[in-house]
């Protein structure tokens, strides 16, 4: 069974998605068009489909964790991150602030597919901020099939804590338009900012 974004509560916190907050307008069109200036100056990396950046700690996609291998260490997390990790922690929404950020570029028609970000690397809280066109994101329950659509508009923030975090599956459809109840919306180009924190394994 599955539930239209449509159809979801306004309330930051999504009955539908236990432990799953959703914050549209979290920056103004402004601030969107500063941070992916920022963003943009930056070198990309094409080592997947979709171009990434890494700041504090490189995540490897083949070994499924964080990289330790000093020949190739991540950039230092930027001043522009550093000010939203601060501002995530000031507002609630993490108890430490990140030392780990993800950029990840979608062009129309690229997506990701269903998955838990890595327990064992890191903790409860990801956030993640959309820049440029709104996408689907799709919240999957793997017992019972239950699927939830949440739409990410542009300078929206999306927190997963609880279940959102550790049952729910997320996703984003490989489409070049999206379902709304107004018709198929095609998609632009759509940067996520994805802010974590590092689970140490020495300690």
């Amino acid at each position: 069974m599955s539930a239209s974004f449509d159809q979801l509560p306004s309330a930051p916190h999504h009955e539908a998605v236990p432990g799953l907050r959703y914050i549209p307008g979290w920056l103004s069109s402004d601030a969107c068009a500063r941070l992916l200036s920022s963003i943009d100056a930056a070198p990309w990396s094409a080592e997947l489909r979709r171009r990434v950046q890494h700041y504090g700690h490189r995540y490897d996609y083949g070994r499924r964790s964080v990289a330790r291998d000093s020949q190739t260490p991540a950039p230092p997390i930027p001043a522009w991150a550093e000010q939203h990790a601060t501002g995530l922690v000031g507002e609630g929404h993490m108890e430490t602030e990140a030392d780990q950020v993800i950029v990840n570029e979608y062009q129309p028609g690229q997506g990701i597919s269903a998955h838990v970000d890595c327990v064992p690397c890191f903790g409860p809280v990801v956030a993640a901020i959309s820049l440029g066109s709104a996408c689907v994101m799709d919240f999957t329950h793997p017992e019972n099939g239950t699927r939830v659509a949440v739409q990410l508009a542009p300078g929206s923030l999306c927190v997963m804590t609880g279940p959102a975090r550790y049952t729910w599956r997320h996703s984003i459809a490989a489409r070049k338009s999206d379902p709304t109840a107004a018709g198929r919306v095609p998609r632009g180009r759509r940067v996520s900012v994805t802010f974590r924190t590092i689970i140490d394994p020495m300690r």
